[in-house]
């Protein structure tokens, strides 16, 4: 699939994010592949996977684009999505339609540079998605000759602002100041939010947590009830019920 192509199926649409780390119990490039089928079912136009072995595994069984990128961590820096070209060139080996890298102003692992990390990827074909926390950011991103920039770290950085929901003055602001798609991103958990986000601008939203994450989706309504008095001792309110309907 061309750049303009994974632009064109994507616009005002949904793309699913379709991670699990080790310590998550969904955790596997099987599961993951199951997921984006599911996805695909429900209407999403691209997936966002996480790993060589997800990205191959979801290529087996759709025919969505892909957003790649390898999480790792190093001792000499903060960043995390795709920090290397060690791991561009794994994206690059596994198919990836896009490949997204944090894009922030913080130093690099090995003190690599953001521009050569983007030029290894467009040389190969592949379409750069910039993972930014800032318009600062964003707009270096775009200078540098990135296909798209996503808001996915907006409140990962210490700088970011802190918001439990969606940042849509980034959206906005993103939209309003750069020429390369906006890919609105980051703690969505509605389809009213998705679509305010396009509504402010966004050329699509990536959603994954409210999705793909059922811990997480249960946390949720379980805090909820808490806050609510709802919850009581499970083990108590299953044997009283056992009694009432015996």
């Amino acid at each position: 699939m061309e750049k303009d192509q994974f632009f064109e199926v994507t616009e005002g649409r949904l793309i699913v994010s379709c991670q699990a780390l080790e310590e998550e119990p969904l955790h596997g490039d099987d599961t993951m592949a199951k997921l984006a089928v599911a996805a695909e079912m429900g209407g999403a136009s691209a997936i966002r996977a996480n790993g060589e072995k997800d990205i191959k595994a979801i290529r087996q069984v759709t025919g969505l684009p892909i957003i790649g990128l390898v999480k790792r961590d190093y001792d000499d820096s903060d960043i995390y999505i795709t920090p290397t070209r060690q791991e561009v060139e794994e994206l690059i080996h596994a198919g990836a339609n896009v490949i997204a890298l944090d894009a922030t102003n913080r130093p690099r692992p090995n003190n690599e540079r953001l521009l050569d990390l983007i030029q290894i990827i467009q040389k190969a074909g592949v379409a750069v998605m910039a993972d930014i926390s800032t318009l600062e950011e964003g707009l270096h991103a775009s200078s540098l000759g990135v296909d798209c920039v996503g808001t996915t770290l907006s409140g990962y950085t210490p700088y970011s602002p802190q918001h439990t929901g969606p940042d849509f003055n980034l959206v906005q602001s993103l939209a309003e100041h750069l020429q390369v798609p906006v890919l609105a991103e980051g703690r969505y958990w509605s389809p009213e939010e998705a679509v305010h986000a396009l509504e402010l601008g966004a050329h699509s939203v990536v959603v994954g947590s409210a999705i793909t994450r059922p811990q997480v989706i249960t946390k949720r309504f379980t805090e909820q009830l808490k806050k609510a008095g709802g919850v009581h001792d499970t083990k108590v309110v299953g044997r009283q019920f056992i009694k009432r309907h015996s």
